[in-house]
């Protein structure tokens, strides 16, 4: 059963004629795409407030955990990324992504051999298309695979990428890197990168543009990973703050409620600036946190977080969400 609330893709005067608050309005879009609002942060989301949710009970095209999800804001859509179907894909770094409308119709598929387990993914819009930002090549563990580089390739509905593919653009922002994944801010146009250098965990800002330029570009923020979280499960960013999502399926030994956190970091010092529990949607019989991003709609931005469902086999994906700003 799908439940839905309606989103709305985003334009410049959509933004303007709804009115953002104290979100002040950048003038400035992708590189490369039509001009669309770039909202500037000057506020962080509160992860006390209530939730609401997007959409639940809602089917992707394979049928195994949902990873991570982030929106094309310009033309309507939700790309989401799982391992794909078949024994062995987790260690080989096999991963299947589907388009889906905002009500939660399956609109494409791709699917794409050796990258990495799927952690995070950024989307750029370009036109009436989107490009993906996602990890590539891989590096086993033995039983999960975690990206080297990062690759960017168009949204081409039934086409199947190896890491040798001619569609790919890759890049490596820092150097000797290690376990990269990466999401995309839309309201400031920047590319976060999650990675592992010298055995620390780090998040790192760079503007999307100097990404795409390639090389080693620098970077506008770079903080290590705050000690004391669970089990990672996605990044996601707005503005000047990074959010978090860490916790772990329910089980014997962590019943519902569950042990799900939310926690947003300041990217200016790295500081926690707040943590907070989260019992939404308690009541799935299958919940584990997967995934974060931001959405941008005419009433205001939601931070949304995600949540794997249904049974064993039949895998479905919840997306919940935040609105409130302070």
């Amino acid at each position: 059963m799908l439940r839905t609330v309606p989103g709305t893709a985003v334009t410049r005067r959509a933004l303007l004629s709804a009115g953002m608050g104290a979100v002040a309005l950048g003038l400035t879009g992708l590189r490369g795409t039509p001009a669309t609002a770039a909202v500037r942060a000057a506020n962080r989301f509160e992860l006390t407030s209530s939730p609401a949710a997007l959409m639940t009970g809602t089917a992707l095209y394979d049928e195994t955990v949902l990873q991570s999800f982030a929106f094309d804001n310009v033309n309507g859509h939700l790309y989401t990324v799982q391992v794909r179907n078949g024994s062995g894909s987790a260690a080989a770094g096999n991963l299947c992504v589907t388009k889906l409308s905002l009500a939660g119709a399956i609109l494409g598929h791709m699917y794409l051999t050796g990258f990495g387990h799927g952690v995070q993914i950024g989307v750029e819009p370009s036109g009436t298309s989107a490009y993906l930002w996602t990890e590539t090549d891989g590096v086993s563990d033995g039983s999960t695979s975690w990206g080297s580089k990062l690759a960017r390739f168009k949204f081409v509905n039934g086409q199947t990428l190896t890491t040798a593919s001619t569609a790919l653009t890759k890049y490596a922002p820092v150097a000797g890197a290690g376990s990269t994944t990466c999401a995309i801010d839309p309201s400031t146009n920047r590319l976060i990168m999650r990675y592992v250098l010298n055995g620390q965990r780090h998040f790192t800002a760079f503007t999307l543009s100097a990404v795409k330029a390639g090389g080693n570009p620098t970077p506008l923020y770079d903080i290590t990973q705050p000690a004391g979280l669970g089990t990672f499960q996605g990044y996601t960013a707005y503005g000047q703050y990074l959010y978090l999502l860490d916790g772990t399926a329910y089980s014997d030994d962590n019943p519902s409620p569950g042990n799900t956190y939310l926690t947003s970091v300041d990217l200016a010092n790295g500081a926690v600036v707040q943590r907070s529990f989260t019992q939404a949607w308690k009541s799935l019989t299958f919940r584990e946190p997967e995934g974060m991003a931001i959405q941008l709609t005419a009433a205001g931005p939601r931070l949304c977080f995600g949540f794997a469902t249904g049974e064993s086999g039949a895998r479905q994906v919840a997306i919940i969400y935040k609105n409130t700003l302070v």
